[in-house]
């Protein structure tokens, strides 16, 4: 029997807001529209508009002009998660969860909808793979400013992120040394060190810490006195928020219960001002660039990876191979299962150029 063919899909996007979004967006609403004649349903707040039934259609007009634009115009959530949903509070001011994921089922169902296209990071695919589960087609679309994703060398979004915070270490750079200061700059990233990494090799910062080699205090006050002996004015350390000491923990910022990733780091930026200005007495200042790296207009080069992968993922519906995630692996856009990056996170690796071109000019890693 041959397959029927997809009539309508729905599109969310879901974790944290991204550079380049809105060009994915745009692509799998005019391929979709112009090239396979199928109608497209966008899905508000991510997971929230499928549990909440919050959807509308998208036309051509609605994606006219929104490449250059910044985060999504669908909205998106990083707290809904369908099969953990807050869904109110017991008598004692407890809040009560409930898997909510045949509500979802319910509602696509009743959009009529044949597959929905997720645009998101592990929290997503995760999410999309529960829908799977219960019989949702989904293709998924790779996005994080983190560049955290299992099997894809890039996400769009990170190469936006680390331009952005690039520009303000370069900044920094600047003020540290017209007051002779051990500047630190905390960047994002959660459980992954690629921005930070990037950002502080392309900007020539005199320690980065990644989370993924952990740094000795007494390494990293070193290098700020030695240089400060040597009569270099200044130190720029770029610090991931979730580095971490040999002997300490992540800093936590605050909790978000509701949250598929409820850990927030944040934090060890003022952490770490404190402790080498007190071990050193050297004058020292912490800054946090948070959620500016998430904003503003995507680079041209997210904006095109963010526009391949889109309409990757369209060519996935046209030939019906649902249940995948598109990724790009040496140069070339491919897929591999949704499965597959579920609930996990790339990290850097020991052994990456980047961290053997930084050793290689110098840079304090803390070890």
């Amino acid at each position: 029997m041959t397959a029927r063919k997809v009539q309508r899909i729905g599109i969310l996007t879901g974790g944290g807001d991204c550079p380049g979004l809105n060009a994915v967006i745009r692509v799998v609403t005019k391929a979709a529209i112009n090239k396979l004649g199928i109608d497209v349903i966008g899905v508000e707040d991510g997971f929230f508009g499928l549990i909440r039934n919050r959807m509308h259609p998208l036309s051509l007009d609605d994606v006219s002009n929104i490449i250059t634009r910044g985060g999504t115009i669908l909205g998106t959530s990083n707290s809904a998660d369908p099969s953990r949903f807050a869904v109110g509070k017991d008598a004692g001011g407890k809040t009560i969860y409930e898997d909510v994921t045949k509500r979802i089922v319910e509602h696509v169902h009743d959009r009529h909808i044949d597959c929905l296209i997720c645009i998101g990071g592990d929290g997503t695919m995760t999410g999309a793979a529960n829908l799977i589960r219960h019989g949702i087609p989904c293709i998924g679309v790779p996005k994080t400013i983190d560049n955290d994703l299992m099997h894809t060398d890039i996400t769009f979004g990170f190469s936006t992120a680390v331009q952005t915070a690039s520009d303000c270490l370069d900044k920094i750079h600047s003020t540290a040394s017209s007051h002779h200061r051990v500047m630190i700059v905390e960047l994002m990233g959660r459980n992954a060190g690629w921005i930070t990494l990037a950002a502080g090799l392309a900007t020539g910062a005199d320690v980065v810490l990644i989370p993924e080699i952990p740094y000795s205090l007494d390494s990293v006050c070193e290098t700020c006195v030695t240089r400060s002996r040597r009569g270099k004015r200044f130190t720029l350390v770029a610090v991931a928020e979730g580095a971490r000491r040999v002997d300490g923990e992540r800093v936590i910022g605050r909790l978000v219960p509701d949250s598929p990733d409820p850990v927030r780091l944040g934090g060890i930026a003022n952490v770490l001002c404190n402790e080498i200005s007190d071990r050193t007495g050297l004058e020292t200042r912490a800054t946090i660039l948070g959620h500016v790296q998430r904003g503003g207009t995507p680079v041209a080069a997210d904006r095109a990876l963010a526009t391949l992968f889109g309409h990757k993922a369209i060519q996935l519906v046209a030939t019906r191979e649902f249940n995948n995630v598109v990724v790009m692996q040496r140069g070339e856009t491919t897929f591999v299962p949704i499965e597959s990056v579920a609930g996990q996170q790339r990290q850097v690796p020991l052994d990456d150029p980047l961290v053997a071109a930084a050793r290689a000019v110098g840079t304090c890693m803390g070890d």
